[in-house]
């Protein structure tokens, strides 16, 4: 089952008299709430016939007594849970969803976890209600994912600027919506996203950037490293170095990773890294540095990391830091 199925299914006017929607993902979780909020009954229905709850707030008979409600002027009432995962005694649902009135619609909203499989609650729910898991999407996903909802507006985005949109927002599939829309609202006449509308329009620079930096890194060119820690300095907010060092982290234990494989092939590259570009790149990092060097860096990102929180440190600003670290790995 998938949200697009449901969705499907509730434009067809099918529906299961309750909906169990868990698991890491709250992005399809909210879509599902804010269909059957707003879509499954009209306005004029809805006046009569939609009860919404909120898990900290609700108590287990008050929802019961709302669900065994038969509709009015209708076909069916809507009852939510939105933050079930903070109501207290939701396991004392299970005697409604064990027989629950067909005229109710329940949607349960447990977001960014799932109910424990050994209670009587989800052995119930197993066998009576329509179940969602949903997971966080894998970052190698996410730029297809994004390159869809981009089509979805009838504009196409190019590798890069889908390179820097997806690498400075990350998993966060609401954002992405969120700023795929803005572009979609300011781009008037212009079908395809270039990496200058996402500087224009999102405000992620296009040259100063963490990625520029690891590609900076990458092809040991110390001034253009210089230059984009510099202006990190002015704009605190473009790449604290919380966000800085835990990014090439992750992106020098690919290449190591990809050192201790068999073969270092450009198939490899293309694998570990979500596109060409950063394939390449990463490639170059490879060739320049070698396994000793790459091991150098990331013993270093170890260091400073620890200096960036105080650890054998006294107080050196992230600036200095930042630079002190790129000429010690190029040297």
């Amino acid at each position: 089952m998938s949200v697009e199925k449901i969705i499907t299914d509730w434009k067809k006017k099918s529906f299961k008299p309750v909906y169990w929607l868990d698991g890491d993902e709250p992005y399809f979780i909210d879509q599902l709430v804010d269909y059957a909020e707003h879509k499954i009954l009209t306005e004029s229905e809805a006046s009569f016939n939609l009860s919404v709850f909120y898990g900290r707030d609700a108590d287990w008979a008050s929802v019961v007594n709302a669900c065994r409600r038969y509709p009015m002027f209708a076909e069916r009432q809507v009852v939510l849970i939105k933050e079930a995962q903070h109501m207290r005694d939701i396991d004392k649902l299970e005697g409604y969803v064990e027989n629950p009135l067909g005229s109710t619609v329940l949607v349960v909203a447990y977001k960014e976890k799932k109910l424990d499989g050994r209670t009587k609650l989800a052995g119930t729910l197993k066998k009576k209600a329509e179940v969602y898991n949903t997971k966080k999407l894998y970052d190698s996903q996410l730029p297809e994912w994004v390159q869809q909802m981009v089509q979805q507006h009838n504009l196409i985005i190019n590798p890069k600027a889908l390179s820097l949109l997806v690498d400075h927002i990350g998993n966060d599939l609401s954002r992405l919506q969120n700023e795929v829309e803005k572009l979609a609202v300011n781009l008037k006449g212009t079908k395809t996203i270039t990496e200058e509308h996402i500087e224009e329009y999102i405000g992620i620079s296009k040259e100063f950037n963490v990625f520029e930096l690891q590609d900076a890194i990458a092809a040991k060119n110390l001034a253009k490293a210089i230059r984009i820690i510099m202006y990190f300095k002015s704009n605190p907010k473009a790449g604290p170095i919380q966000l800085i060092l835990p990014t090439l982290y992750s992106y020098f234990s690919k290449i190591y990773g990809i050192l201790g494989l068999p073969s270092q092939a450009e198939s490899s590259f293309l694998s570990a890294f979500r596109n060409p570009f950063a394939a390449k790149a990463a490639m170059q990092a490879m060739n320049t540095y070698g396994y000793q060097g790459i091991e150098k860096i990331m013993l270093l990102l170890h260091h400073y990391n620890l200096r960036s929180i105080g650890i054998h440190d006294g107080g050196t600003e992230d600036c200095d830091l930042m630079k002190e670290l790129v000429v010690k790995i190029m040297a």
